[in-house]
């Protein structure tokens, strides 16, 4: 992509209202908390004071709208202490840039690394570093700045016993993650009724793993209805792909078809309402005649074979999955697991067993090529050199710069573009929105606390419809402290927008200087991928010579290394689709052309493991060597993708011949026409990711005529368009 194109994408991305399900509820409580340390800050003390406390309550607050699994008590907690240490160790070495700016670098460096621990502690961090630029400047000793860290800690305090003494929608965050995991194969089934070959995201049934983790004593408190649905998602998903697939389940045309579809409609109304009541907590409401059709008989069923299978299958599971949802409003309290705590639930650290997962976090990202370490190098660079630069600036408020380049940068060039120009936009609009009222209505430190309140609730309340809109009020809210605090409005206005807009220009800058490019990393994305996926599907037809609960749990253990791996592909393929870098190794068709292969060769695995035997059968001893076989090839193969050479399936194409030739009883026509479907989907992948010597001189230069004949195309349709208007 030019970078003409990239800055148009960043623009609209930047600037986009994301449809979203607002919380006007937590908004009101968020805000509650400001209130209740600026209103006595202003009474006992003075407008400073209310100004740290309000930060405080402020970051602590935002903290517990990121999407976490920990309890938001901890989060606001945490944030709370995290922004008073910050300002208190920023006082000590304030006194001099020669002590000061070494301690910006090292914190903002720590700040920057703490994305190896996850988005919610990356954005802690980096308020932290605003903290430190922002409070030292109001206490004038010691003991001042002890009070004003006390202060800002009783913020985060606030928030967090508001949100124990007011609950709403307790276990929300998880209730949510597991409710998208059924929406999510609900929408899935409706569009198998139309394609019987579309493809599947795992992401939300990841995501609903990851929220199915707790610790012990969440586990004790944990509702009931949060214990099974995720499990029963993940066994539905196979079964109805098997039944829609024309390959292994229903026919393509006729009757069989047609029951297939109402099939999968009906499931897909069952799964929308268990989702509706673990999401809301109330009994699930089913369509009427969803269970009429949702009746497998023997006199009337048109259904035959692996398809008939399937549909009992199914049948039995979305079972399963009414009982779950009529129970979505149940009350009460889970009882403690017994015995070994992994064979219950998904442990989750606590926060002193953390300090070791944190800590080889930390290591293995703690190297040049990681994306994590390069953004903790640019956000130590960027404060530091911001800092100086404004500094040097004959305006007042300095730190604004530093800040917003802190806090729009993220570790991916797209995200940090596009929230340098939302920060700028928002600002401009708040800071403008935020100055007519200071004019119309004169200076009271009272009214604007209370403004601060209102901008404060707002910007709560757009969190999540991007950030532009919560920066708005964000701006806004900043103009009303300063105001509190009898800073003029001429003064702080001009200077936060110019500053604003220099810090996001450092941001957008120090990207480009020291980039972390997700393109050149394709070809290493696609070889994991292609490994994982090797791995699960020996995993599966492992089970199919020999059932046992070893093997089980193997191919278990191989889907989620398998989905793990095709998220971090395709992570790194959206992103490397919005960078204007050109591309090394995989052109832009080769990458989507043998994404195309191995989303079929994972489908072709999950259909096998539709019907993968009872732990009491034995097949064919002909399925282990073909899993020995795919193990080894793709194992190559990814060696070669990352080399850059051709791969080979030697040792599959001989499996298969052998399997031909053999006069075994053919164990299942499911594992029969699944690795027929795994080996054309390998072929596939060779032709997309082969190419002969010249076409590896010339592949790049073949994308770049691509690209640019693409963007011409574009320009002459919207030419053409504006004569034609």
């Amino acid at each position: 992509m030019t970078w003409l194109r990239t800055f148009g994408e960043v623009l609209r991305s930047g600037l986009t209202i994301e449809e979203t399900r607002l919380e006007p509820l937590l908004a009101l409580r968020t805000a509650a908390g400001v209130a209740l340390v600026i209103v006595p800050a202003l009474w006992l003390a003075s407008p400073a004071y209310a100004a740290s406390a309000a930060l405080g309550a402020y970051s602590a607050g935002g903290a517990t709208f990121q999407r976490t699994w920990r309890p938001r008590k901890v989060i606001a907690l945490g944030a709370g202490a995290g922004l008073a240490l910050s300002t208190f160790v920023g006082y000590l070495a304030a006194g001099r840039l020669m002590t000061f700016l070494p301690l910006l670098s090292v914190w903002a460096f720590a700040a920057g690394m703490a994305w190896a621990l996850g988005s919610t502690a990356g954005i802690v961090a980096a308020t932290t570093v605003g903290s430190m630029l922002v409070t030292i400047t109001l206490p004038t000793s010691l003991g001042r700045a002890l009070e004003h860290a006390g202060v800002i800690a009783l913020g985060g305090v606030v928030q967090a016993v508001l949100i124990l003494l007011f609950p709403i929608r307790r276990w929300a965050a998880h209730r949510d993650a597991l409710a998208d995991a059924l929406a999510a194969m609900a929408d899935y089934a409706r569009r198998l009724r139309h394609d019987p070959t579309a493809p599947f995201d795992p992401e939300p049934l990841m995501t609903a793993r990851d929220a199915a983790a707790v610790t012990p004593s969440q586990a004790r408190t944990r509702p009931p209805v949060l214990h099974g649905p995720r499990g029963l998602a993940e066994r539905i998903r196979p079964v109805v792909a098997a039944l829609a697939d024309p390959d292994v389940g229903a026919p393509a045309e006729g009757p069989g078809r047609d029951r297939a579809r109402e099939l999968l409609d009906a499931a897909a109304d069952v799964l929308d309402a268990t989702a509706r009541s673990i999401r809301d907590g109330t009994p699930a409401e089913v369509p009427p005649g969803t269970t009429d059709v949702l009746r497998v008989d023997d006199k009337h069923e048109v259904l035959e074979g692996p398809a008939r299978q399937a549909a009992e299958r199914l049948v039995e599971l979305l079972g399963e999955a009414l009982e779950i949802a009529e129970s979505g409003s149940a009350r009460g309290r889970t009882p403690a697991p017994h015995g070994p705590p992994d064979t219950r639930f998904l442990v989750r650290p606590t926060m002193l067993r953390l300090v070791p997962v944190a800590v080889r976090a930390l290591h293995r990202e703690f190297r040049r090529d990681s994306p994590v370490f390069r953004h903790a190098v640019r956000l130590a660079a960027v404060a530091t050199i911001g800092y100086l630069i404004a500094a040097q600036l004959p305006l007042g408020h300095g730190y604004w710069a530093p800040i917003a380049s802190v806090m729009v940068m993220r570790p991916d060039f797209h995200r940090t573009y596009a929230r340098a120009v939302a920060r700028f936009a928002g600002t401009l609009a708040g800071v403008a929105l935020a100055t007519g009222m200071v004019r119309a209505l004169g200076p009271d430190a009272h009214v604007f606390g209370a403004l601060a309140v209102v901008s404060a609730g707002l910007s709560y309340t757009l969190i999540r419809t991007g950030y532009a809109y919560s920066q708005c009020f964000t701006a806004a809210y900043v103009v009303f402290l300063l105001g509190m605090g009898g800073q003029a409005w001429e003064q702080t206005v001009p200077e936060r927008v110019v500053l604003t807009l220099l810090g996001g220009l450092l941001a957008m800058l120090a990207f480009v200087m020291f980039p972390a490019w997700e393109t050149p990393r394709l070809p290493g994305r696609l070889a994991d991928w292609l490994a994982a996926n090797g791995r699960y599907a020996a995993a599966v037809l492992r089970n199919y010579a020999e059932p046992t609960r070893e093997h089980h749990a193997d191919m278990r253990r191989a889907l989620l290394a398998s989905r793990e791996a095709r998220t971090a592909w395709q992570e790194a393929y959206d992103q490397a689709r919005q960078e204007p870098v050109r591309p090394r190794g995989l052109t832009s068709r080769e990458a989507e052309e043998a994404q195309e292969a191995l989303k079929e060769f994972d489908r072709a695995a999950m259909l096998m493991e539709s019907n993968v035997p009872r732990a009491d059968s034995r097949f064919t001893s002909e399925a282990e060597r073909l899993a020995d076989a795919l193990e080894a090839d793709t194992a190559q193969a990814a060696v070669d993708v990352r080399e850059h050479r051709n791969p080979d399936w030697r040792r599959v194409e001989e499996a298969l011949h052998a399997w031909e030739g053999t006069t075994a009883r053919e164990p299942s026509p499911v594992l029969r026409r699944g690795a027929e479907l795994q080996k054309r989907a390998l072929k596939d992948l060779t032709t997309a990711v082969s190419r002969t010597p010249l076409e590896q001189d010339t592949g790049s230069a073949r994308e770049e005529q691509r690209v640019q004949a693409a963007v011409a195309a574009e320009g002459d349709g919207s030419a053409a368009g504006h004569q034609g208007g």
